[in-house]
């Protein structure tokens, strides 16, 4: 079966996905929707959002900025279409609220969001590892998700909280978050720091710390920067009988390295004791395959009905929650956004 898609917002994120469901096989872009036309395109282009259901397509991807999202969202949901829609869920657990609303109201249509961290190599092959029991339970994780803010970084409607909701934390540590509740589950007690270090001129952090405990004493710590000039990514996670971590994650950009999935099993002394510094072994993932995976099973949960394991709205209502909670709990920086107005929501 061939479905029918049409993109609203045909920049890097709706190309990427094209691009996957091209691969995939079993999708057919039939429309467009971008203030910038494609004139190589071999499918019909629009500016108008509600044009493209002219075009009578089965789903909408979802690629605009965080503020539009929603609107995108339930309007596609509320004319019967399926819907994958990229990451943040908008700017606020309020936005997500609505759109869960939107998705019961439509009953059978699917709606995924794309936290395509989740099926990265290195992440699966971990969580197969700790799923399995064999390492012990799980004592406490920690995460580093940092990068350069780049050219014009201080122009960017990514940090403009009007538009996006937030700073670095909602646009690239909320990944991060994610993977910590797919390990650990939700996390309600959160200490905070945020920070604006270098970027003092816009509204939003460019650092955030936060140390996070669930109902089960697992401790999670997590540093999202912009400032972390050498772009890293790593994720560590101590379990009773040795460790496992995640460093660098392969991106379309390719900065943030090879990923490599390390583990070590602890090996005890005559006095049952763990002896420190554990033999490990490496496994180097080269290829990306998250955006097919993703793409894969989105297919399968329209088409064949099978139920979404990623990128629910469930799942992006707890990790939405979980942001909104390591902002307020730094209260000099919750009293900065309370202080900001919003702008209007865009109407699509």
């Amino acid at each position: 079966m061939t479905l029918r898609v049409a993109i609203v917002g045909y920049g890097k994120m709706g190309r990427i996905r094209h691009e996957a469901m091209e691969r995939h096989g079993g999708f057919e872009v039939v429309v467009a929707c971008d203030t910038s036309q494609d004139p190589d395109a071999n499918f019909a282009m629009v500016t108008d959002p509600l044009a493209v259901y002219d075009f009578n397509p089965d789903i909408i991807v979802c690629s605009v900025p965080n503020m539009m999202i929603p609107d995108v969202v339930c309007t596609a949901l509320e004319r019967g279409k399926h819907v994958f829609s990229e990451k943040p869920p908008g700017r606020s657990s309020d936005d997500v609220r609505r759109m869960i609303a939107a998705e019961r109201a439509a009953q059978d249509r699917v709606l995924k969001f794309g936290f395509n961290h989740r099926v990265h190599d290195a992440i699966e092959e971990a969580k197969k590892l700790i799923d399995a029991g064999t390492m012990g339970e799980l004592y406490f994780m920690r995460g580093v998700y940092g990068k350069a803010g780049g050219p014009d970084y201080a122009q960017s409607w990514r940090n403009d909280p009007a538009q996006s909701g937030g700073g670095i934390l909602i646009d690239q540590g909320i990944h991060m978050l994610d993977l910590f509740q797919m390990f650990a589950g939700r996390f309600e007690d959160v200490q905070s720091y945020v920070q604006r270090n270098f970027w003092t001129d816009v509204p939003v952090e460019d650092n955030a710390f936060a140390l996070m405990k669930n109902a089960d004493g697992i401790v999670a710590s997590v540093h999202s920067s912009a400032t972390q000039w050498q772009h890293t990514f790593r994720l560590e996670l101590y379990l009773r009988n040795g460790f496992v971590s995640v460093d660098g994650i392969l991106s379309a950009s390719g900065s943030y390295g090879t990923e490599v999935l390390t583990v070590a099993l602890n090996r005890l002394d005559t006095t049952g004791n763990p002896i420190p510094n554990p033999e490990s072994q490496e496994l180097r993932f080269t290829e990306d395959k998250s955006w097919d995976k993703e793409v894969a099973e989105f297919y399968d949960a329209v088409v064949k009905e099978e139920p979404l394991r990623c990128g629910t709205s469930q799942q992006a209502l707890d990790v939405m929650e979980l942001v909104e909670r390591i902002y307020s709990a730094d209260p000099e920086w919750h009293r900065i956004l309370q202080d900001q107005t919003p702008l209007p929501d865009q109407a699509i």
